[in-house]
């Protein structure tokens, strides 16, 4: 499913109208149909009221509150506002005259069945105040008594672009998203605000040829390597994973046992550990061969061991590895050297931001790999210099910018994934809140260093690599509960999220 800014969208909007002579008032008509129809499925008896707010969002509320009663349903409308679009008032004075009642608060509304919100679009900013604020709290006060609530397009308080919800925002059961998803839907506080997540077309006609895409089960689908019958285990790729100290000794099992490679398919992992801690890891998990990097508990970078790395298919750095100017020097090595596919994660990163962040042009521009970088966002902060709200601000833009710059992949990780090589953008809304635990990101750079090892492109290895774990999780949490969940109950449960792929 596509997914689109604020500003695609109303580029999709006026190229429909103006260019190609759809009526707006016509638009309109469709969306407040659908709306219709979703709310006589959410509440199939019962009152109804459509709170509309002064822009084309109310119009499509009037259109809709217009059709119910058509239908025979008992509809009011709520609306306070003083400024109206053309089409909004169009649609208003339309409601009126078929017999429509409309009122300025809630204090002549009682008994609804479902609530339809149409206050606020897309273009919404900032936070609700005055009237406005307290309709919201109104709506929300009728959710927690059981009344459905219908969001037209994005629940209103939320912006638009990053889902950002700087007051309260309209908790819903149901969005139905007009035309496309909106991308603060599927960012931030749109995760907890949007309920479940629908889209209607109504004609609007998309001008540009590429735009954000949720990674759905079909994309992941299409994605994952084919497996032969006649195969061997060199059919399925190398994997190196070179992590782990004695500090954050679980990091380097979490990406190198059956959670990362092995159960991702790859044909050979090799896990590579400082000698102080490798034989902590013997028989741990038998089917992946051990190598030492270097004497000692932490990574000492030498050019003689980063050499026995380019021979591997798919190269997993950095996880619990501690923050060194060793550790930045082996990512370097391995940007300017490594004709693979390379996966920096976790402590590559910070090393990478501290030690040679005046040196990213360069590593960059001389890079022989395809790179995929794993932050989260305090990661990516540190990377792009970027404080964290400024990050969550910018949405889709902020990973996009920094890819297209350093002509890299970035997975960012958060509640959603966003995953872009500057270009192409995709995010992934599989998982749930257990994932927010230490170990889960080490799970996901293995899950995506063995699917890039089997010929996948580190940016389609990062999008399904995301997907199934996010998956996984999701069937975890079905026995165990959010709460409960770790980073190996996600392991466990990889197999059951890829099954889920497999016709």
């Amino acid at each position: 499913m596509y997914v689109l800014t604020n500003k695609q969208m109303r580029n999709a909007d006026e190229y429909t109208i103006k260019r190609l002579g759809t009526p707006s008032l016509g638009l309109m008509e469709r969306a407040g149909h659908a709306l219709a129809d979703e709310a006589e499925r959410l509440a199939p008896t019962g009152k109804i009221l459509c709170v509309c707010g002064g822009g084309n969002n109310g119009g499509d509320g009037f259109v809709c509150a217009r059709l119910l009663k058509g239908r025979g349903r008992v509809v009011t409308t709520v609306c306070f506002a003083d400024k109206y679009s053309g089409d909004c008032l169009v649609n208003k004075e339309k409601w009126l005259a078929c017999g429509g009642e409309n009122f300025t608060d809630f204090s002549c509304v009682e008994g609804c069945s479902i609530v339809v919100d149409c206050l606020f679009g897309t273009g919404f900013h900032g936070s609700v105040d005055g009237e406005n604020a307290r309709a919201v709290s109104w709506m929300n006060k009728q959710k927690r008594a059981g009344v459905k609530i219908l969001s037209a397009d994005i629940s209103s308080g939320l912006c638009g672009d990053n889902g950002l919800a700087k007051g309260e925002a309209v908790c819903a059961d149901v969005t139905l998203c007009i035309g496309e998803i909106k991308a603060g839907v599927l960012l931030a506080d749109g995760l907890d605000f949007s309920g479940e997540v629908k889209r209607v077309d109504i004609g609007i006609v998309l001008p540009e040829k590429r735009y954000a895409e949720s990674v759905d089960t079909d994309e992941a689908k299409s994605l994952l390597p084919i497996r032969k019958r006649n195969s061997h285990k060199g059919s399925f790729g190398r994997v190196a994973i070179v992590a782990g100290s004695a500090e954050y000794t679980g990091a380097a099992y979490l990406s190198a046992t059956a959670a990362a490679c092995l159960r991702s398919g790859a044909g050979y992992v090799t896990l590579f550990l400082p000698q102080e801690i490798l034989l902590y890891y013997v028989l741990k998990t038998p089917e992946i061969l051990l190598k030492s990097t270097n004497e000692g508990g932490r990574y000492a970078f030498s050019e003689e061991n980063a050499q026995t790395l380019l021979s591997y298919d798919a190269v997993a750095f950095g996880m619990g590895m501690g923050c060194s100017a060793d550790v930045a020097e082996g990512a370097a090595y391995l940007l300017g050297h490594f004709q693979g596919r390379l996966i920096l994660d976790a402590d590559g990163l910070n090393s990478l931001a501290r030690y040679k962040k005046d040196d990213f042009a360069e590593l960059f521009d001389n890079k022989k790999c395809d790179v995929v970088l794993t932050p989260h966002v305090k990661e990516f902060s540190r990377l792009s210099g970027k404080e964290v709200a400024e990050i969550i601000e910018e949405g889709l833009t902020a990973p996009c910018e920094f890819a297209a710059k350093y002509a890299v992949n970035v997975l960012l990780k958060n509640a959603s994934s966003i995953v872009t090589d500057g270009q192409r953008i995709a995010i992934n809304t599989t998982g749930n809140s257990g994932l927010a635990k230490g170990g889960s990101g080490d799970v996901l750079s293995g899950v995506i260093a063995g699917l890039c090892a089997q010929g996948v492109s580190a940016f389609d290895g990062a999008r399904l690599g995301a997907y199934l774990v996010g998956k996984a999780a999701e069937f975890a949490v079905q026995t165990i509960g959010e709460y409960s969940l770790t980073a190996t109950d996600v392991v466990a449960n990889l197999g059951k999220a890829f099954l889920s792929l497999v016709d």
